[in-house]
């Protein structure tokens, strides 16, 4: 079950086709899922996350928290709201892609895909590359 929360006065446009695309994600990689929460959340929210369970002390656009067995998808998945937009500018992208692309990073990271690492990275982008055009496929 996917469920959705907000710390944050964001709402997700169209949560069901979110849900549909996200469980899409999923069974393209040969996972299911058993719990996956993404929470809303503005800046500050977030790093203070940061701070308190990874001793960071900066801003991010994501934290996922992997609770994943097997091929069962079980995860926490925070994202700021404040840090997608910023990136959508700077990246010169629509804050729709930019979003699509931090949720599908987060679900990536649950079904085992790194991001350390040039060839982790480059891995980690085609395949948010190819899960967010599976957003407008028919759903």
């Amino acid at each position: 079950m996917t469920n959705f929360h907000y710390e944050t006065d964001f709402q997700l446009i169209e949560a069901e086709n979110h849900k549909n695309w996200i469980e899409k994600c999923c069974k393209s990689e040969g996972y299911a899922i058993e719990s996956l929460n993404y929470i809303f959340c503005d800046d500050d929210f977030l790093l203070k996350i940061n701070q308190e369970y990874l001793n960071h002390n900066d801003y991010t656009d994501i934290i996922t928290f992997d609770y994943t067995q097997g091929k069962l998808v079980s995860g926490d998945i925070y994202i700021s709201v404040e840090r997608v937009r910023e990136n959508s500018m700077h990246f010169d992208v629509s804050f729709e892609n930019e979003l699509h692309r931090v949720m599908v990073h987060g679900l990536l990271h649950l079904m085992g895909y790194k991001d350390k690492g040039d060839e982790h990275i480059e891995l980690m982008r085609q395949k948010e590359e190819e899960k967010i055009k599976l957003f407008h496929v028919e759903q």
